[in-house]
């Protein structure tokens, strides 16, 4: 991985008009990262590959009544398995590739581990699109074929998203443009017949399923992903790089979380509840790391009240990465998080629990209670630094007697020896750790300085005199937390907005086809008066007027005057028009909705290979009320395996976070040509 490059600058908006389009990162650039995402997604065709035939191996044996045939299948099933562990092993090599995605600087710190981004297959979203448009808003389709255009390139464009915060900006807007796609053109009634495909990031087992939420869940987590990269990728050689590493990693953990609260029973190993959980607390602990290496930046000073912050500080980082190791151990996360993460958390949980012994015991060995100091907030600071003193022992009279101190910070360096020793040999028992160089040089220095303190202080009864070191009490004066993605601050314009606002013009509600009006307003009386906001209503119809005579019904919307669109005209600006003709023709194009049907699940299908078990997604779906009818009412039935938390929630998890429309529409694009178009493999480059 000595071949890791600068990532490639992000690309310039390129605007047209009134219009722009964002572009992930160049995917034939050469950098480390583009090589190493590049093996990633030729390792999951390879994965795919040996499931099905594992899968078809499997379903031969189940059938085959021949014995010689049952065990020649029972050979071949043998081999697939050996193929299948060999990938897994390299997929888990990829994972633990950290030197790709760190700064280029030489720093001497142990790497942090950043999670890779999920791939997916190309989809096509213009036929299903297309047959919506013209079947449900009853419009001619290819007036929006550059919309669709631009839906698709912004998908593409998010398979490379740059790192840094245009690249986190890029997903999120995709992410917030679903939100506006699944309103429009996807109904709980029915499936649209466009098949999401998504590689796990963990395993690389494939996840196929016609349902738009495991894009937006996928997309979800590549944003906690590029998060960490960011972070990874940050300087920690300075205050401000540490700082950004901190905020990156518990906005990862903060995507991650909103993910699994938001978005349940996803059918996907590192999108479950429990490795999402674990991931969680992975950001948390190295954003906890990151601020123990911040305190140590300016350059530890002897200084008795700075060794006892960071020798607590240490305790933390080290109590935090125990915790970590322990949860990637219980089921059912054991079988899926790569073992050499598991194998460096616990390196991480005992370096950092040797230091924390190291500084305590410097602070005990090198420091003597002198004339004129304080002794009250030392003696303090000292018993805050236990849970409880070793037996015979008191604070002050330990600061006092200088051999009480020795014996008990020769006593703490023995442990931090011990817990040095017990961190190299995790490290070396897992091959990927072994490789790992700076790593290694971090574990064998900090573990000679200790020795090294200790042999000058050594004596021949030490055996005899000294006692087991208590344990230190885990303080820390910032416990970071997760940060909650803030997706109010990405603007986002609906691509469909033309279609009319989404309050009314949405897949969840049903009208009639336009139906042309043509009347005249009889000495200035319309004979109707008009109420709401875009879209305009008909409201108080005189029956007897032309208007009504020509087919208006009250409570009608209007959609167009004179071929003039008007879904996005206010009342003032509709009535204006209308009153604009005077004693001339008017024709006025009016749509009614259908009476409101009560809700049906739609079940998806989700095709997983090599899964222990086949989820059958039911989604939430839920009728928006319609508030100018007060009479009816919309029955609202929640499924029992659903994306959304919250039983009671009124709208479906994925709508909660859409953004405000603008009320322009925007003028007719030309078709932007994507700039992926000399790739022809599924899986992207990256």
């Amino acid at each position: 991985m000595t071949d890791a490059l600068l990532p490639a600058a992000p690309q310039p908006l390129e605007k047209e008009a009134h219009c722009y389009f964002r572009k992930g990162c160049n995917p034939l650039a050469q950098t480390g990262r583009s090589k190493l995402q590049n093996q990633r997604a030729a390792l999951n065709q390879k994965i795919l590959k040996a499931m099905r035939m594992r899968t078809g191996a499997e379903n031969l044996l189940k059938a085959a009544t021949n014995q010689k045939v049952r065990e020649q299948v029972r050979l071949e099933l043998s081999f697939l398995n050996s193929d299948l562990q060999m990938l897994k092993e390299e997929l888990e090599g990829l994972n633990i590739s950290v030197g790709v995605y760190q700064n280029t600087e030489e720093a001497f710190t142990i790497p942090l581990i950043p999670l890779g981004l999920k791939e997916t297959k190309d989809v096509d979203f213009s036929v299903a699109l297309k047959d919506f448009i013209l079947e449900h808003y009853s419009e001619d389709s290819y007036l929006y074929e550059n919309e669709i255009a631009d839906l698709m390139d912004l998908r593409q464009a998010c398979r490379t998203p740059s790192r840094n915060e245009a690249g986190v900006e890029l997903l999120m807007s995709y992410f917030l443009q679903l939100g506006f796609v699944e309103s429009r053109f996807f109904p709980p009634t029915r499936q649209m017949g466009i098949l999401f495909t998504w590689y796990d990031s963990l395993t690389g087992v494939p996840v196929s399923q016609q349902n738009l939420l495991l894009e937006k869940a996928s997309i979800l987590f590549n944003i906690g992903a590029l998060y960490t990269q960011i972070g990874t990728r940050c300087n920690r050689q300075t205050e401000a790089g540490l700082e950004s590493t901190v905020d990156a990693f518990q906005r990862a953990a903060g995507v991650l979380n909103y993910l699994k609260e938001t978005f349940t029973h996803t059918p996907s190993y590192d999108m479950s509840p429990a490795m999402l959980s674990v991931l969680v607390k992975m950001m948390l602990a190295q954003a906890q790391e990151s601020t123990l290496e911040k305190v140590c930046l300016p350059g530890l000073q002897n200084e008795f009240f700075l060794l006892v912050k960071v020798a607590q500080e240490a305790a933390k980082v080290g109590e935090v990465y125990r915790q970590l190791h322990a949860a990637m151990n219980q089921e059912p996360v054991k079988e899926n998080i790569p073992y050499s993460w598991a194998s460096l958390a616990c390196v991480k949980a005992h370096h950092y629990e040797a230091l924390a012994h190291y500084f305590t015991a410097t602070l005990l060995i090198d420091h003597q209670l002198k004339r004129g100091e304080d002794e009250d907030h030392q003696e303090k600071c000292l018993s805050q630094l236990y849970s409880h003193m070793p037996e015979g022992l008191t604070p002050l009279g330990t600061l006092k007697n200088v051999h009480q101190r020795q014996l008990l910070g020769k006593s703490h360096l023995c442990r931090a020896v011990t817990h040095h020793e017990e961190s190299m040999r995790e490290a070396s028992l897992c091959k990927k750790l072994r490789n790992i160089e700076v790593l290694q040089e971090v574990l064998s220095a900090a573990r000679q300085r200790s020795q090294l303190k200790y042999s000058q202080l050594r004596e021949d009864d030490d055996l005899l005199n000294l006692t087991d070191a208590p344990d230190i009490v885990s303080k820390t004066e910032r416990e970071v937390e997760i940060i909650l993605p803030q997706f109010s601050k990405v603007t986002v314009t609906d691509f469909f907005q033309k279609l009319g606002p989404l309050s009314v013009f949405s897949a969840n509600k049903r009208w009639t086809a336009p139906r042309s009006i043509h009347f005249t307003a009889e000495e200035g009386d319309l004979g109707f008066t008009l109420r709401g906001n875009s879209p305009v209503q008909v409201h108080f119809l005189d029956p007897y007027c032309s208007a009504a005579e020509a087919g208006t019904k009250e409570g009608d919307y209007i959609v167009s005057i004179q071929d003039v669109d008007c879904k996005w005209l206010t009342l003032s600006e509709v009535m204006k028009m209308l009153k604009s003709f005077g004693q001339n023709d008017i024709e006025m194009k009016v749509v009614s909705l259908l009476d409101a049907t009560s809700s049906m699940h739609s079940k998806c299908a989700t095709y997983s290979v090599g899964m222990q078990k086949t989820y059958s997604m039911i989604c939430l779906g839920v009728d928006v009320d319609d508030k100018t009818d007060k009479t009816k009412k919309v029955s609202k039935k929640l499924s029992f395996l659903s994306w959304g938390t919250n039983k009671n929630r009124q709208k479906s998890a994925s709508t909660l976070c859409l953004p405000s429309v603008g009320v322009a529409m925007p003028p007719v694009k030309k078709k932007l040509s994507s700039p992926f178009s000399l790739l022809n493999t599924d899986s992207s480059l990256y």
